[in-house]
């Protein structure tokens, strides 16, 4: 069938970063640079947050409610300052047609803010999709059971939701990393995210997709998984998508999930037998009757490097359950995660029910202070008091 570019106006992309994750979040992906033709939006209940923000736009919710200080870690009031301000936000987000949601669970203003923003987000008939972060292990039980709630309410919210288990975060990095480093690298995971999704619609490419193509894979989807591979020389696309669908960061893994949307990024020598090697890889693993749409883009800074990021949907809920007590109940271990690249069988094979989209073309670390005193905000991280103390 032959598929024609599409014609209309460029869809209207909102990023929105709630409380001290959140905003955290979306502080990396504006100074980084590299997310185009998106509108960034902070939100907070702590007007000393949003002051030093870098954000365009700055909402401060629940003026009344907490006089411009922060939700003290508690989902309630972010959850009423976030109702208080409903018709503010309302106005912001009006227009958009898709509308991204970044927040830390476990505090107060992102917890209890995000699904409220959510439901906003829909009434305004934007595909609404939420990337949050599962607490550390080390934040204490207290964080992970507020989390786990606030993801539980967030989930009715959106059209689809994306969780990223900080615990995996220690997967990908050196075991000697320090704390303020492992919240660098969830911010950057965070970025990574929402970048690889908006830049299948905004950024011009060797194959580009249309917003439509994007809505079907991520309307009504429920929770999805999200994996990142990079790789550069010989069979760098296959190591690539490998790393993407076996990365620590799936809480499960995408076997049989029914909608894909993945988009890889090379430099000018990226070549359509590559994208063809991806995509083959991809269909050999998931449901056999999935929808799965694909953009290429080529970016002149990667040289000989490629970089895959998978979104999979309407995943077997039972399984993403079982993989969440799974974490919290023992350290991930290095083997867990190589059995799970040693079930998926990733030689490529024809592919099959791909769907490509195509549309006219259109086309940031957090800041941190040099003092780690930053982390004390418990509506932020939470971190327990003998790491705060430095004993």
């Amino acid at each position: 069938m032959l598929i024609k570019p599409h014609a209309g106006q460029p869809a209207k992309i909102k990023v929105v970063g709630v409380g001290g994750g959140g905003g955290n979040a979306l502080a990396t992906m504006i100074k980084e640079e590299d997310i185009k033709g998106v509108e960034f939006i902070a939100m907070n209940t702590d007007a000393q947050a949003l002051l030093n923000h870098n954000a365009d736009i700055k909402i401060q919710i629940g003026e009344s409610l907490t006089k411009g200080l922060g939700s003290g870690g508690d989902p309630e009031i972010g959850r009423q300052a976030a109702e208080e301000s409903r018709e503010k936000i309302k106005e912001y987000l009006d227009g958009a047609d898709m509308v991204f949601i970044a927040a830390g669970e476990g505090g107060g203003t992102g917890t209890g803010a995000a699904p409220i923003i959510a439901e906003i987000s829909r009434e305004v008939e934007a595909l609404t999709v939420a990337v949050v972060t599962r607490p550390f292990v080390f934040e204490g039980s207290r964080r992970k059971v507020t989390a786990s709630e606030g993801i539980d309410d967030l989930k009715d919210k959106v059209d689809t939701l994306i969780v990223i288990p900080n615990q995996r975060v220690l997967e990908i990095v050196d075991s000697k990393v320090s704390i303020l480093e492992a919240f660098k690298k969830v911010d950057s995971v965070l970025h990574q995210g929402v970048k690889g999704i908006a830049e299948l619609i905004t950024v011009p490419g060797l194959i580009n997709v249309d917003f439509a193509d994007v809505r079907t894979i991520m309307k009504d989807a429920g929770t999805a998984l999200m994996g990142i591979g990079t790789a550069s020389g010989e069979n760098r696309t296959i190591n690539a998508i490998k790393q993407a669908i076996s990365s620590p960061l799936l809480e499960s893994s995408i076997s049989g999930a029914k909608g894909v949307l993945f988009n890889i990024v090379g430099g000018a020598d990226l070549s359509m037998t590559e994208v063809d090697e991806a995509a083959s890889v991809i269909a050999k693993t998931v449901d056999p009757d999935a929808d799965i749409i694909f953009g290429a883009v080529i970016d002149e800074k990667m040289m000989d490097q490629v970089r895959i990021t998978v979104i999979a949907t309407r995943i077997d809920e039972g399984r993403l359950r079982l993989s969440h007590v799974r974490d919290h109940a023992r350290p991930i271990s290095q083997d867990a995660v190589d059995t799970r690249k040693e079930e998926i069988s990733l030689e490529p094979e024809p592919r099959h029910m791909l769907r490509k989209g195509h549309h006219e073309e259109e086309k940031r670390t957090r800041q941190f202070s040099s003092e780690e005193d930053n982390l004390v905000d418990e509506d932020e991280f939470g971190v327990p008091a003998f790491l705060r103390r430095k004993i």
